[in-house]
């Protein structure tokens, strides 16, 4: 496989991160411009945002859960040229169920399928670094 296919879903998955992040800003700078939100209410944490506000932070801190794991285990594949054909799909499973991950959780309640996505997000990573355990 080529680095620019090895790379490409973790390209989109940063990308996401950085747009769920922009997206938060532009929530949460106008909660406190109109006094919808006061720093000592959220400054230890609180849920004391407006919803969608919540969904969208949610959203932004777990990129920083599981995908932690699928970036690590790019650089390694790279590193140790593991990353094949089987790497780059089940890599590509893991980033579209981020994407999908986030869609639920920050538009629906549904905690059902958010947690369906979930497993099948974990299993690909999961699956991934079996992959390059076993070739080591």
């Amino acid at each position: 496989m080529t680095l620019p296919m090895i790379l490409a879903p973790l390209f989109v998955l940063v990308l996401m991160t950085f747009a769920l992040g922009f997206w938060l800003a532009a929530l949460r700078a106008p909660a406190f411009s109109r006094g919808e939100v006061r720093a000592e209410d959220v400054d230890l944490r609180q849920p004391n945002w407006p919803r969608r506000t919540m969904q969208v932070g949610n959203s932004f801190s777990s990129q920083f859960e599981l995908p932690m794991l699928f970036y690590v285990l790019t650089i390694l594949a790279i590193i140790t040229k593991h990353a094949d054909f089987l790497f780059v799909v089940l890599a590509w499973i893991f980033v579209g169920g981020r994407v999908v991950h986030s869609w639920v959780q920050i538009l629906t309640r549904n905690i059902r399928l958010r947690g369906l996505v979930f497993t099948i997000n974990f299993l690909a990573v999961f699956g991934l670094w079996l992959c390059l355990l076993i070739r080591s």
